[in-house]
Formats: structure tokens, sequence, C-alpha cells
């Protein structure tokens, strides 16, 4: 089909036109094009908006097993690949999620606040409240996360937080300081079995233009790090982001005009997000946790057995900031 055509055919959305006009421009300037699947909804959207061009057979789509992966997952991927005539490559994680948590530790809260923990415990830190400069005496080696536990970034001219600093999220150092953890964090999971795995397939793929599925309007650190839907990356491969400027609106609209049909996940399961199973980092585990009980009691199993300490560690934080609110009203 015809550029002109896919426009006449779209819902009267200017951010999904001009999608749809860019994207055709980015298949046909590119030559050797890799875009990353999850199997969630934005995927869904990514790949049919992809698919409406001839220039599409360039495109080599993956989709990186973190080694625990809902089975909803799993069969909609081949429900893809049977709906556009495509192959979806399945790529394994160097080290999958489980071994990943056993070697290295769980994931607690967010990336980055694992991260400043896991280097904390790295350097035997006893979760004391004490001055930046008397910690860095007893831990010499430590300065970027001592400055975290230690609040040493200024807040921003609205008068909001730092994310560098643990008072960004509430109570969390009142918490730590009363309940240390007793069991190891490390946000590993994610560079090993994700992040690590889909750099080497790139690199190894020499692919000129990588194409996923990020929307900036969802939020966090790696959406926020980016201002438009383009990065030019020179010989490494540029990168670009289709959906990166669609609202939750403007993806209905896309969703309902095209017949967008999502993984069972969404439709049976009753969840908000897909990726990897069980997550701690998501808000709504709890709720994940309950649909996986009634839905893969297998998956829901293995996530209680990977992610037990810190499933237990953020109900004792939330409790704890519950109780502090509620003592301050």
């Amino acid at each position: 089909m015809e550029l002109n055509e896919i426009i006449k055919d779209a819902p009267n959305d200017v951010t999904i036109v001009e999608s749809i006009v860019i994207t055709h421009s980015k298949l046909k300037k590119y030559e050797k094009i890799l875009c990353s699947i999850s199997g969630g909804s934005d995927s869904d959207v990514l790949i049919d908006l992809c698919q409406k061009y001839e220039e599409a057979k360039k495109i080599t789509y993956a989709f990186f097993d973190t080694g625990l992966e809902f089975k909803a997952t799993k069969e909609h991927l081949i429900f893809l690949e049977k709906k556009y005539g495509i192959h979806i490559e399945r790529i394994r994680a160097i080290k999958p999620i489980p071994l990943c948590c056993k070697e290295y530790g769980q994931p607690f809260l967010s990336k980055q606040v694992s991260e400043w923990i896991s280097r904390l415990q790295a350097h035997n830190f006893q979760w004391e409240d004490e001055g930046l400069e008397i910690l860095l005496e007893k831990y010499p080696n430590c300065r970027a996360a001592l400055r975290w536990w230690c609040n040493d970034f200024e807040k921003s001219d609205s008068g909001r937080e730092s994310s560098f600093n643990i008072a960004y999220n509430q109570y969390l150092k009142e918490f730590m300081i009363q309940n240390p953890p007793k069991f190891k964090i490390s946000n590993k999971c994610c560079y090993f079995a994700k992040k690590k795995v889909a750099n080497k397939f790139k690199k190894d793929g020499k692919f000129d233009l990588n194409i996923y599925g990020v929307r900036k309007s969802e939020g966090g650190a790696r959406r926020s790090a980016y201002k438009t839907c383009f990065t030019s990356n020179g010989e490494e491969g540029d990168e670009y982001r289709p959906i990166f400027w669609y609202l939750s609106e403007t993806k209905k609209v896309y969703e309902e005009h095209y017949n967008i049909v999502n993984s069972k996940c969404y439709s049976e399961y009753g969840l908000k997000r897909t990726g990897c199973a069980g997550c701690p980092y998501g808000k709504n585990f709890e709720e994940e946790l309950q649909s996986m009980k009634k839905n893969e009691p297998q998956l829901f199993a293995a996530v209680n057995n990977i992610f037990a300490d810190s499933y237990e560690y953020t109900r004792e934080y939330r409790n704890f900031v519950k109780q502090k609110r509620d003592n301050n009203r």
C-alpha cells in the first residue's frame, strides 16, 4: 500500500499520522533494522505500525526471553507471527533471572534504588544515620551511593526531591535504618537477562537502526532520558521510537481503529503491564501475583520462590509508610 493510501485510511489524529509518515521515512532510509518486541500492548501497536509498509521486510523482530515470561506472552508471539506473516527471533538471556537473583541478589523497589543498595552492601554498610563526610571516612570508595543515602543532591526548582536521593522514596531511609535488609539486593537481573543480551544481539547483527516501543508519557528513568523520538548514534546504529509521543488516549484510538488484539495477559488476566513476570519493581505486583496464581500457577510458584525476600521486604516497607502517614494525619 502506498503512503498516501495509508494516511487516507488513518484515524483523524495528528500524532498517529505523523508517526506513520516518520516511520515510512525511516524504513526507506535504513537497510538493516532491528525491532525489539516485548509481547506487550505497546509492541502490538509498534508491529502494526511497521508492517504497513513494503519496507518492513528489512526488519528483524526480536523478543528477549528473560527466563521469566508469561505463557500467554509466548502464545501471543505466535499469534503475531501468523497475523503479520513475520518471524520473531527468540533470544535467550545470557543469565536468566532466576540465576541472576541467586548469584547477585534480588531487585527491590526500582533499578536505581537496587543499584545504590547493592553498592552499599558491597562495602558492608551498617545503615548508619551519619553525615556524608563521616561516612566517607568509613567507606571511602562508595561516594555515589553514600550521596544517595545522605540526600546530598539538591531538590529541583519546584521543590521536588531529586531522584538521586533516598528521600525520593518516602520514609525509605528511616525504614532501612530500623529494618536493614537481610538479603542481597541487586539490579543485575535486568542487565544480564535483557540489556546485555540485547546489546550483544545488536552488535553482532550490525543493525543501522534499532526500533522499540517506548512512550514518553509512561515516565520512568529510561523514558525521561530521551527528548525526542530519534537518537543518532553513528556507527553503533541509530535509535527510533515510533510511538514515543503517543498518550494513552492516542494509543487507544490506534488500537480501536486498526483492531489491535493484545495478549491474554490483558484480555483475560486483567494485567495492566507485561514483561518480567512478578517483577518486584512493579507498583502493582500484588495484583499481578493474584492473577498469576489463578491463570499461571506454576509461574506463580516460581516467582514466589525467586523473589520471596524482596516481596516480603517491600510489603514491610509499604506497611511502614502507611503507618507513618496515618500517624502524621
